[in-house]
């Protein structure tokens, strides 16, 4: 069985079109076990939530994306009233992207600290975003303690540096499609020296479908390409990577109910 770690049911059109029952069957079908649906915005947790609400195999968490927070003034007292619910499993999804957003850096960076700042007193893991940041988001990681919360880094693309800095603060690193792509020969080499034991692996859907699928809107049913290409490249089983990044994901989120 396989668990998505980090998807955006709310964002995937085909849930408006022939439902969300629909999408979650899909996934039952090819063997998905269990999916955290990831919050982006404050404005969209609500309905997010209303989405995803009829299925227990779906956990969800709230935080504010750095690419959303030049266009938003924040409201983290909001942001830590939700964080602290019981149902709410993770903080985020969070972080620094200077690779979309080249003038926001200070309130990125700003924002990020106050996310880690609340996962370590919700003490809940964090789900972080980074791109073209590296060294910025390892040192806030470090100075904010966040070995003490947890985390994981989704949808890794940066070094093996980083990944190596990630896994000495305890994170975890999350593999997603991106990896099957043809033009991804890097991050499969990074992939390959990541230990088992600190891998999940994720669709980040609707975006990022795998190969055979890639150009298709990514759904979580898609999640098993994503280990099938993981398992060959550290040559071993399909099945091994399913049960490994299974227990890994329940052992970060521990707060989500089985």
């Amino acid at each position: 069985m396989y668990v998505d770690s980090h998807c955006h049911l709310d964002k995937i059109k085909r849930a408006s079109t022939d439902g969300m029952q629909s999408v979650i069957d899909k996934a039952r079908q090819e063997g998905v076990e269990h999916m955290l649906c990831v919050g982006v915005t404050l404005e969209d947790f609500a309905a997010m939530e209303e989405q995803i609400a009829p299925f227990s195999e779906v956990s969800m968490s709230c935080g504010l994306h750095p690419l959303y927070i030049a266009k938003n003034l924040p409201d983290y007292d909001a942001l830590a009233e939700i964080c602290a619910r019981p149902d709410v499993v993770a903080v985020g999804e969070t972080g620094l992207d200077y690779f979309y957003d080249k003038e926001h850096h200070q309130r990125q960076q700003e924002s990020f600290g106050k996310h880690i700042e609340l996962a370590n007193k919700v003490n809940k893991p964090l789900i972080i975003h980074t791109r073209d940041a590296r060294e910025d988001t390892i040192s806030m990681l470090r100075e904010g303690h966040a070995e003490r919360c947890g985390g994981v880094l989704h949808c890794f693309t940066e070094s093996q540096e980083m990944a190596d800095q990630a896994l000495e603060l305890g994170f975890y690193i999350s593999i997603s499609g991106i990896v099957t792509f043809a033009n991804a020969k890097a991050l499969r080499e990074v992939v390959k020296n990541i230990p088992l034991e600190h891998l999940l692996i994720e669709t980040d859907s609707p975006w990022l479908a795998p190969v055979p699928h890639r150009g298709k809107e990514n759904e979580p049913a898609y999640v098993s390409h994503v280990a099938e290409c993981v398992a060959e490249l550290k040559g071993i089983s399909k099945a091994e990577v399913a049960a490994e990044t299974r227990a890994n994901f329940y052992r970060l989120f521990d707060q989500v109910k089985r």
